[in-house]
């Protein structure tokens, strides 16, 4: 069974940092896209980051570009979500996502991710 397990989520003040971690179990994403997606209370989920399953190609939101940074670890099968600077806008739950069949490139859609983690939610208070 293929589960993605998101950890470092919490409550930090405007302008701290945080960093989010997408662990996979049951099989490997070593050449497989991931990303990283959020939704703020009553509205879409949207696209923070998406990376390459070698880690080589990436996309940031312009949202978050020079304030999050995205990565990963093919050794542990984990992705990584740096998240500095921190908004209040940036409050929403975090959803870790990879995609089944393996890829050169990352997506930018939703519908192009198979697999999704529970969730962390990231509180930015003001």
């Amino acid at each position: 069974q293929v589960q993605l397990v998101e950890s470092g989520g919490g409550l930090v003040q405007a302008g701290g940092s945080l960093r989010l971690s997408c662990t996979a179990s049951g099989r490997t994403f070593s050449t497989n896209a991931m990303g990283w997606f959020r939704q703020a209370p009553g509205k879409e989920r949207e696209l923070v980051a998406a990376i390459s399953g070698s880690g080589g190609s990436t996309y940031v939101a312009d949202s978050v570009k020079g304030r999050f940074t995205i990565s990963r670890d093919n050794a542990k099968n984990t992705q990584y979500l740096q998240m500095n600077s921190l908004k209040p806008e940036d409050t929403a739950v975090y959803y870790c996502a990879a995609r089944a069949i393996s890829s050169p490139v990352y997506y930018t859609r939703s519908m192009s991710y198979d697999y999704w983690g529970q969730g962390t939610q990231v509180t930015v208070s003001s």
